[in-house]
């Protein structure tokens, strides 16, 4: 990891990863309102999404009675949402000293359509390379928990395409994905067991999240290269 060479960004920029039903979305938003409860300047977001095109594509790649998509083309896909994603929202915010919470990111691409899906992982860290334009988090956190657990969590009214359309095998490989990666980047990574009472959880989230928020930075925003 090494940073961006010359910005002045004082902002920081959080993700959230784990397998589905691990407790993302909720924590995130639990965090952006301690956060803001501590007086930082605190954005919500999330992948897909965070912008109209992001939202469009949300609905065709989680829709459970959509077709099936080819893993390269799924991840052009989320990686399209992804590059209108930091240009529109992440970048600016972070220019402007602000807090950035992200529920999924870049991570999730390689976890799912990469160790998930099979496509090979350094082709799509290329691609989210092209996409971020090089734009890492300072920190992220991995909720991890059981695949069979997260996915007993989700009634049927909250599967989405993942639930429907991909077996337990599938959820399995993408938490090993996920837990690979942060075996291989501990700097960047915090791994919280999330198949815990939620209050247990959040703790572990929000002081992982304090730490960062608190540590001394020259320029917050991370690249990969």
């Amino acid at each position: 990891m090494r940073r961006t060479e010359g910005a002045s960004a004082t902002g920081r920029f959080l993700t959230l990863e784990g397998p589905d039903g691990s407790g993302k979305t909720s924590h995130a938003i639990r965090l952006t309102q301690a956060l803001r409860d501590r007086g930082h300047d605190a954005l919500l977001t999330r992948e897909p999404g965070g912008t109209p095109l992001g939202e469009r594509l949300r609905e065709i790649l989680n829709s459970p009675s959509g077709p099936p998509i080819e893993p390269l083309a799924e991840a052009l896909l989320f990686s399209s949402a992804r590059a209108e994603h930091v240009a529109e929202v992440i970048r600016p915010a972070l220019d402007a000293g602000r807090i950035v919470i992200c529920a999924r990111y870049a991570d999730s691409t390689l976890a799912y359509q990469g160790y998930g899906s099979g496509r090979p992982v350094e082709q799509l860290r290329e691609l989210q390379h092209i996409a971020t334009g090089g734009l890492w988090p300072d920190r992220t956190i991995l909720l991890d928990i059981p695949a069979d657990v997260g996915l007993g969590r989700k009634g049927p009214e909250e599967h989405t395409r993942f639930e429907v359309g991909f077996d337990l095998d599938y959820h399995q490989r993408v938490r090993a994905g996920f837990l690979e990666l942060a075996a291989a980047e501990p700097e960047r990574w915090v791994v919280v067991n999330a198949n815990r009472d939620p209050d247990e959880v959040f703790e572990d989230v929000l002081a992982t999240a304090l730490a960062a928020v608190d540590e001394p930075e020259t320029s917050p925003v991370r690249m990969q290269g």
